[in-house]
């Protein structure tokens, strides 16, 4: 079985809400659409969809396209945090104290930051990052990790991860050939 990944920016919330709708309405989606739209209980196109609606961060408040290459991969990370309040602290983390300045400084080159409102694993934030390839993703997770100013911000109370995070899902994913990231 796998798991597919759908990243859908929306330019409002009004967009998001009216997504459904909107593509029901349309004529060319749902003819498109049909085997999938239509099919049956027994033998369904999918399990499940799972949904989550996330705010981008001020600091990345679009989603950037990376680079495309034949060994490109992407890591999505979820970190999930004890409450709202140490959740918004990790959030300032990566905003405000440096850590995504660091990121790009690095190499860990994102395509998206976003705080979930609504979805699973709350409160968490979400991030994507892209890689030309595996050893391009291991040389800049060294980087970071040796990076002065992140060995500096680590090391601040305020932000020290026993604090503010309760957990870290780490998938490495692979675009599909249909991909537009």
């Amino acid at each position: 079985s796998s798991t597919i990944f759908v990243l859908l920016p929306h330019p409002t919330i009004e967009s998001a809400i009216g997504l459904t709708s909107k593509l029901l309405s349309d004529k060319e989606f749902v003819a498109k659409g049909a085997s999938v739209l239509d099919a049956p209980k027994s033998a369904p196109a999918y399990k499940e969809i799972e949904a989550w609606l996330m705010l981008a961060f001020k600091g990345m408040p679009k989603v950037e396209l990376p680079a495309k290459g034949p060994n490109r991969i992407f890591q999505l990370r979820i970190y999930e945090s004890p409450s709202l309040q140490t959740g918004q602290k990790k959030i300032e983390m990566f905003n405000d104290a440096g850590e995504l300045k660091i990121f790009r400084e690095v190499g860990l080159t994102p395509v998206f930051f976003g705080e979930t409102l609504f979805g699973a694993k709350m409160p968490n934030l979400t991030y994507m990052l892209g890689f030309e390839d595996a050893d391009a993703q291991k040389a800049a997770w060294g980087k970071f990790g040796r990076h002065p100013e992140w060995q500096k911000l680590r090391a601040m109370p305020e932000y020290a991860d026993s604090r503010i995070i309760r957990g870290i899902t780490n998938l490495v994913l692979k675009p599909a050939a249909y991909s537009q990231i």
